[in-house]
């Protein structure tokens, strides 16, 4: 995988800390974000797999060597860094919640420990990944928990970033809860089952709107999905009622969608088609499907697409990527408002909070202390996997255990300002004061 979908600034530092000697010096870094995005009071870890293929696969070809050379950041650079980053694998260590894993403010999703020049060069692709999928994988959570069981599925590639933020956008709110979606590519790389049957230009593509009922019908069997409202919404139901089985239901992609709804059951009912679901699409997000609930509309299943695929209401998660150690020596930011916390950490999930520790502590272990989990396991040492990831379906399910974990304040729409409760240690934060000591800063601020 090319090493080039990176900043140009993490490869001229690279090659800075080449010619200074320090390529090869240790250095952890941890990802995480320092507020929690608008709107939400939790964020579902997403694109861990993706990550750890491309640090496995990270590489350097001679013609993008050559592409390097011959940039004008790089005109003074030695002939040897080039050498180095065409033989550059990654050979260090990455530790990471499980895909899945609610996480708050504060808390280090990914860790990595690994020669500087090999850290530093990862940097973009890791924020980029994981704060992508994080967010589809929350708002899919936040659809899909409003839903109440009723199947919600992405439809949202068409208005994606990009065809390929459409792809891992269904990735990821499968993890979040939707049952699957409509990217083919989707269900092809990653196993999701993939939905859609046609579009209004179906209907509008034959004479009437009969012959193109009749043609999905021989085309789907069973599969068969009436998109209703091309003309007018009650006579395609009754058109569709009229059609009987096989079918699977019928689409409502306009209009007032609770009356519609209504008065289409009861088109299907009257019609001996107990069975026959109802999908509503166009425009819908988490806060309407609320009001679909609320007002007891009888929609079996949701089609979920810009909202979705792009997180529209909170479209950025600010994730930052941060140097806390470096050969033994623990490093720290004290800037306003973007200050970090020193050493590599570990997060304790207990249950009815988090501690963000030093990552040599136990938290939990005594005898009589309250039963913690330690979310942050190894799983790349020495560049080498250590040990299958799970599966995608397994990742959906330990995220809507975790999801349900939670206190019912942390998962409402509304209640925005209920943040979870996270601690940090008594030994992180000594070493926090000790650094700031050590650097003058805590002398400085009491002569003021």
């Amino acid at each position: 995988m090319t090493g080039l979908l990176t900043d140009l600034y993490q490869l001229t530092m690279a090659a800075g800390y080449f010619g200074a000697g320090k390529a090869r010096e240790i250095a952890t870094f941890e990802l995480f974000f320092r507020h929690l995005p608008r709107y939400r009071n939790y964020v579902l870890s997403a694109g861990l797999e993706q990550v750890v293929e491309y640090v496995s696969n990270l590489r350097y070809t001679e013609q993008e060597i050559q592409y390097l050379r011959g940039l004008p950041q790089f005109k003074r650079v030695s002939p040897a860094f080039f050498d180095a980053l065409l033989n550059l694998r990654f050979t260090g260590d990455l530790f990471a919640m499980q895909e899945g894993t609610p996480v708050f403010a504060g808390e280090p999703i990914v860790t990595v420990r690994a020669p500087l020049m090999e850290a530093q060069i990862v940097e973009t692709y890791l924020l980029a990944m994981i704060g992508f999928q994080s967010l589809i994988a929350t708002k899919s959570a936040r659809i899909t928990e409003v839903a109440g069981g009723r199947a919600v599925v992405d439809f949202g590639t068409r208005r994606a970033h990009s065809p390929e933020a459409g792809v891992l956008a269904g990735r990821a709110s499968y993890i979040g809860g939707c049952i699957g979606t409509s990217n083919t590519e989707t269900g092809f790389r990653y196993g999701i089952p993939v939905f859609g049957t046609a579009a209004h230009s179906w209907i509008q593509a034959f004479e009437t709107e009969r012959s193109a009922f009749e043609q999905l019908q021989k085309l789907l069997g069973d599969a068969t999905v009436y998109l209703i409202d091309t003309y007018n919404t009650a006579e395609g139901a009754r058109l569709a009622a009229d059609m009987g089985r096989p079918l699977w239901g019928v689409r409502l992609d306009s209009g007032n969608l609770v009356e519609l709804s209504r008065e289409v059951r009861k088109i299907l009912d009257d019609a001996g088609l107990y069975d026959a679901k109802i999908m509503a699409t166009s425009d819908l997000n988490e806060y309407k499907i609320l009001e679909f609930a609320a007002a007891g509309a009888p929609i079996d299943a949701f089609g979920v697409g810009t909202d979705l695929a792009t997180s529209t209401d909170s479209p950025n998660l600010g994730v930052v990527y941060k140097l806390v150690e470096l050969d033994g020596r623990v490093t720290a930011k004290f800037s306003e408002d973007k200050h970090t916390l020193p050493g590599a950490k570990q997060v304790f999930r207990f249950a009815t909070h988090d501690v963000i520790a030093c990552s040599w502590e136990c938290l939990g272990c005594g005898p009589g202390e309250p039963e913690a989990r330690a979310l942050l396991r190894p799983v790349v040492l020495g560049g080498k996997l250590v040990s299958p990831l799970p599966t995608l379906a397994d990742v959906r399910r330990y995220a809507s255990d975790s999801i349900k974990k939670l206190p019912t304040v942390t998962r409402s729409l509304f209640d925005t300002d209920q943040h979870y409760r996270v601690d940090y240690s008594t030994a992180l934060m000594t070493l926090y004061e000790k650094v700031q000591n050590e650097n003058g800063l805590l002398r400085h601020r009491h002569s003021d």
